[in-house]
């Protein structure tokens, strides 16, 4: 393998001693990374990723696309640090407090998979969301997005998010085991977990997909990319912009498409639930870029209201969320009419 990558790189160089020669700069560029934040291919809206890089949709755009896989937003923020990548998918609460605290800046480009299909399980005793005060909840992290929006939902479907005890368990696999182990009274992961479950006879779903995002409609995650990287490499960024908006839309119109492609991604996951998922997901297909201005708003305001953003410099979405990436897409393809309203 090493031997592979010296003589692709002596042939790089090689072209580029040629093209000097010749006056001309060298087209060859370095692949563009995304670094994503699954270490396999999601079963969630988010897939569209990692397929859009499968299915060639990222090449015909014009775009050399490498996946860099992390564990978790803060992996991935470090990376992108550390220059191990070009762009990130990661929580919107996490990009936005690197922004209020001027620590990196960074441009919100697109919104894969803006609203996480999270439901809140639990152990079979519990029938309404109510009966969770003063029981233990798994989350990823204290701060994370499931943390973050849980509370929101709690709130607003009537019980005291303080009334929750919160227990950091790990990545949504992990948690739905702990659920299952009994180590947690409840918790929060998307619908792809929990219909990969092989056993769901002591857990309940206590609210639905439907109704999470009803009670918290929150932009949860997002593209970003560095203010030099969408500078320095614009070209790009709106290819896999354009690129994600494409298979999203093929996704969308054909469900089937994505069943086929997460067969051949995720052969552990049964057809029949794929085919499930893809049902569910029908309205959750980011077709015009998922980057809705209003909802951010929503979004970064609600954010705000938690007690660990006190004394944080309020950074509205207009300050760092740059539309115009998705905007040069849709004025190629067209604005969907399907779900995924611009805002704007």
């Amino acid at each position: 393998m090493s031997g592979l990558r010296f003589g692709r790189r002596a042939a790089g160089l090689g072209l580029a001693v040629l093209a000097s020669l010749a006056g001309v700069a060298p087209s060859a560029a370095a692949p563009f990374r995304i670094i994503i934040t699954e270490t396999e291919t999601p079963l969630v809206p988010n897939s569209v990723i990692d397929l859009a890089s499968r299915l060639g949709y990222y090449k015909r755009n014009g775009v050399d696309v490498e996946l860099v896989r992390v564990p978790a937003t803060p992996s991935a923020v470090a990376a992108l640090r550390s220059g191990q990548g070009d762009m990130a998918n990661i929580a919107l609460d996490s990009a936005l407090q690197l922004v209020a605290r001027n620590q990196m800046k960074l441009k919100g480009v697109t919104s894969p998979d803006k609203a996480l299909p999270f439901i809140i399980a639990s152990s079979k005793q519990f029938t309404d969301i109510k009966q969770l005060v003063g029981k233990t909840f798994g989350v990823s992290r204290i701060g994370s997005v499931d943390f973050l929006v849980s509370r929101t939902v709690f709130a607003k479907l009537g019980v005291e998010p303080d009334s929750v005890k919160y227990v950091v368990i790990g990545q949504p696999p992990v948690r739905a085991q702990a659920l299952v182990g009994n180590r947690v009274d409840a918790t929060v992961f998307s619908i792809g977990v929990w219909l990969s479950l092989n056993d769901r006879s002591n857990i309940n779903m206590l609210v639905d997909q439907k109704a999470y995002n009803d009670a918290a409609p929150f932009v949860t995650k997002l593209n970003v990319v560095t203010d030099v990287v969408a500078k320095d490499r614009a070209k790009e960024v709106e290819g896999i912009v354009k690129a994600t908006i494409e298979a999203s839309r093929d996704f969308a119109t054909n469900p089937k498409a994505w069943v086929e492609a997460m067969v051949a991604a995720r052969p552990d996951v049964k057809r029949d639930d794929l085919e499930t998922l893809a049902e569910r997901y029908k309205d959750n297909w980011s077709v015009n870029g998922g980057i809705n201005m209003a909802a951010l708003k929503y979004t970064t305001d609600t954010i705000y209201t938690d007690a660990e953003w006190n004394g944080v410099r309020k950074v509205e979405p207009a300050e760092w969320i740059d539309t115009g990436f998705a905007d040069k897409a849709l004025a190629a393809l067209g604005v969907s009419s399907l779900t995924d309203p611009t805002g704007r």
